[in-house]
């Protein structure tokens, strides 16, 4: 199950050759995973509130993304984005992220979300377009009810949302090196900085912690005490944008079928290179992740003198 509140209507103008094209997209972090999630062949829910003529439009898109949606109907408007990619490169040409979720709309999601979690092995709670669209303390419900009834829960989190479900407490913790830095849990992102912040996170309620560092290998510290580099294999980059999303969602994938954490870890490495040379976000075929997931690399980190940053 995918936990995304708020997803937005992508609205994406490219040029093929001689010919102006626009494309509708349903988006945003919970949608993108579920995505990958999908094209990894595991069966995926998404529990999402839509409102709001944008919030009809994405009803209708959702038929086409291979996923089981459970909406529920909120009072106000669901949000967009406009964005220019005709030169190859995105540009914002306009965005609303939507309006803040009232109390009942809350309510309703929560029921709904909490439903298909528990039926679920394992649970993506991920995080909207903008943080004051959702209420944080939805996350730390969530999570703490769903991890009391036995379920695995992964969270993709940043700011309030990430403290409130490091209350609830998690299974694996996803964050990438800026938001950590952003978040004040790191000054710098030198490995042993990043690995101190990684452990302070599994104080709080994440037992093990996965660290994204856009193009330097990924750090995860696992619940046994183990703290591992992770290093994806060399690919040209298309579009950066949905790389950690595709990691977060090869992870839960290989969790829901019961995998182990480093073959997870494995899988979401591969599933998160995979999307950078794709211009579709969350996408990607599984017999290529699978077969970059035999030259991921887990190389343990001797940390005890404050790391060995590899930049």
């Amino acid at each position: 199950m995918v936990f995304a509140p708020a997803p937005i209507l992508t609205v994406t103008i490219e040029q093929q050759a001689d010919t102006l094209e626009l494309h509708l997209h349903p988006g945003g972090q919970g949608v993108w995973q579920s995505r990958m999630i999908a094209a990894l062949g595991t069966p995926v829910t998404l529990c999402v509130a839509l409102g709001g003529e944008v919030g009809d439009t994405l009803r209708k898109l959702f038929a086409e993304e291979g996923v089981t949606v459970r909406v529920v109907e909120r009072e106000s408007g669901t949000g967009w984005y406009v964005h220019d990619r005709r030169d190859g490169t995105r540009a914002e040409i306009a965005e609303n992220p939507g309006s803040p979720m009232i109390r009942h709309d809350i309510d309703e999601l929560y029921t709904v979300t909490l439903t298909e979690g528990l039926r679920a092995p394992v649970s993506i709670l991920s995080g909207p377009a903008h943080p004051d669209v959702v209420d944080p303390d939805i996350y730390r419900r969530l999570a703490a009810d769903l991890g009391a009834n036995g379920g695995t829960v992964v969270a993709d989190l940043s700011g309030a949302h990430l403290t409130a479900v490091l209350e609830g407490g998690v299974a694996v913790l996803k964050v990438s090196h800026e938001e950590l830095i952003d978040d004040g849990y790191a000054d710098d992102d030198s490995v042993g900085t990043l690995l101190d912040a990684g452990r302070r996170l599994q104080e709080q309620g994440a037992k093990s912690v996965l660290i994204s560092r856009a193009g330097d290998p990924a750090l995860a510290l696992l619940d046994d005490g183990t703290a591992l580099q992770v290093h994806s294999p060399p690919l040209e980059l298309a579009d950066h944008r949905g790389a950690g999303d595709s990691m977060t969602a090869g992870v839960a994938a290989v969790l829901a079928r019961g995998g182990d954490l480093r073959e997870a870890i494995r899988i979401g490495a591969a599933a998160g290179a995979m999307n950078v040379t794709r211009h579709g976000l969350g996408t990607g075929r599984a017999e290529a992740v699978r077969e970059l997931a035999g030259r991921v690399r887990l190389e343990p980190v001797d940390d005890t003198s404050g790391g060995d940053d590899d930049r």
